[in-house]
């Protein structure tokens, strides 16, 4: 049985479904008779270039077109596997015998951006002087790649994906015709998942249709291909939204389990991004599009996590006081560190308490100070700087405490470029311990106060800086 993206192929150009700018453009030339001896048709993969080429090879030359037709006069070649000079000379060579049946000679030439350099430049010394009898018919997917010299000779026709409401009308035709039963729910996931490919598309309802004897639902379709639901694509994104890094992870991992591929999660994100877009979650849209290749999952992990670490933040305007060198006031969400005994008289509002012993140590050496601290981070890495400035920060004897608000952001802090990083702003004889908000020693030290925001102004956090991760 003739598979139905073969069955449904079209064979003359009035059946090309999707591709008006290219079909007006071929049929013209064939209604004049004047035609250019070299089209490059460019697009994504299975737009239909190669099945365009094919019909207007049949068209230019007035041969009925069959899919199993085979013509002496029209020549297919595969650009990957004969890619190589070689090749391109026994061509040269061939193309400049007459054609035996039709009036042109056609040469199809499939993914021509695979040629070599030198096959290029053989086949350039063609397109200069092109026979009479010759026409070059090039497709390629990565029109980049195709030397300018080849171009600025061709006629260049850009394919196109098709629109989801063209997809969904011809998939429903097929459909039809093919008596297949499918609800229309189905049927659009089936135009999301072929992405605007013809081939693809129709090859995924012919895979569904073999799989079920009645009416093929939307949960089927689901189910058969792998795709990720809505409802948890939006469950991570609103984690993402409360920087709730263990609800992201238990949200990928479920679907995951239940047979959901990373690559297909991260497309989903990327497709419901686009048509919701927030500028807040725009940093996934660069983040995501990495999850490919091998370990998609850490991938996956890993952009998500990277673009919250990475999310710009604004601190209020209403928070902010000038931090002085001896005395400041921090607002609710700053780093909390011991304050420097003031040597100013306290006013009888404010009668002076007396504080452990261990509070009699300032975080202060010489020129260290809590404030240039936190400059130097935030400067070195204003990502590291943003995680400083939601954690809770003592002195303890000579050793700094930091407790991130967030487990993800303590492993970013102890890994060993962060954690060396960090050591280097310490002064000489201070350690550095990196723990939990409700550590014992958190708890147990008596020594903590507010300082003010360090920029002392609003201040947006660049990204850019070396990756914390």
């Amino acid at each position: 049985m003739k598979a139905l993206y073969r069955k449904y192929r079209p064979l003359k150009l009035k059946d090309v479904v999707g591709q008006p700018q290219v079909v007006d453009v071929l049929t013209s030339a064939l209604q004049s008779g004047k035609f250019s001896h070299a089209y490059l048709f460019t697009g994504p993969r299975g737009c239909g270039k190669t099945s365009v080429a094919r019909i207007f090879a049949h068209e230019v030359n007035q041969f009925n077109y069959e899919l199993e037709d085979s013509y002496v006069d029209i020549l297919e070649i595969d650009g990957a596997s004969n890619r190589g000079i070689d090749n391109i000379r026994e061509l040269r060579e061939k193309a400049a015998i007459a054609p035996t049946e039709g009036k042109y000679k056609i040469y199809i030439i499939d993914e021509v951006h695979m040629l070599t350099k030198e096959a290029f430049n053989a086949l350039l010394k063609t397109l200069e002087e092109p026979p009479a009898h010759v026409i070059f018919l090039m497709a390629t997917t990565d029109l980049d790649k195709v030397p300018v010299t080849i171009l600025s000779r061709s006629q260049v026709l850009h394919f196109r994906l098709a629109e989801p409401s063209i997809m969904a009308e011809h998939l429903k035709s097929i459909a039809k015709t093919e008596k297949i039963q499918i609800t229309d729910d189905a049927l659009n996931l089936l135009v999301r998942r072929g992405g605007g490919s013809f081939r693809d598309t129709i090859s995924l309802l012919d895979q569904i249709s073999a799989m079920s004897d009645g009416e093929i639902s939307a949960e089927q379709v689901i189910s058969a291909l792998g795709l990720p639901r809505d409802d948890a694509l939006e469950a991570i994104l609103k984690a993402y939204d409360e920087h709730d890094f263990a609800k992201i992870t238990e949200t990928v991992e479920r679907e995951l389990n239940g047979g959901t591929s990373a690559s297909l999660i991260a497309s989903g994100l990327i497709e419901y991004l686009l048509k919701h877009p927030e500028a807040s979650r725009l940093p996934l849209l660069k983040t995501l599009t990495s999850v490919d290749g091998a370990y998609p999952e850490a991938k996956l992990i890993l952009a998500l996590s990277d673009s919250l670490v990475s999310t710009p933040v604004i601190a209020p305007r209403a928070n902010l006081r000038p931090v002085s060198a001896q005395t400041a006031v921090a607002p609710q969400n700053a780093p909390r560190m011991p304050q420097k005994p003031s040597n100013e008289p306290k006013t009888a509002e404010t009668p002076p308490t007396e504080a452990p012993e261990e509070a009699q140590t300032p975080i202060q050496t010489g020129e260290f100070t809590a404030e240039i601290f936190l400059q130097q981070i935030t400067t070195a890495n204003s990502s590291i700087g943003d995680i400083l400035r939601k954690s809770t920060i003592t002195l303890k004897v000579k050793t700094l405490i930091i407790a991130p608000e967030k487990k993800i952001y303590k492993s970013i802090l102890k890994s060993p470029n962060n954690a060396k990083m960090l050591a280097k702003y310490l002064p000489e004889g201070y350690g550095l311990e990196i723990t939990d908000q409700n550590s014992e020693n958190l708890q147990k030290d008596p020594t903590l106060s507010q300082i003010s925001d360090i920029m002392g102004n609003i201040q947006e956090v660049k990204t850019g800086q070396t990756d914390p991760f």
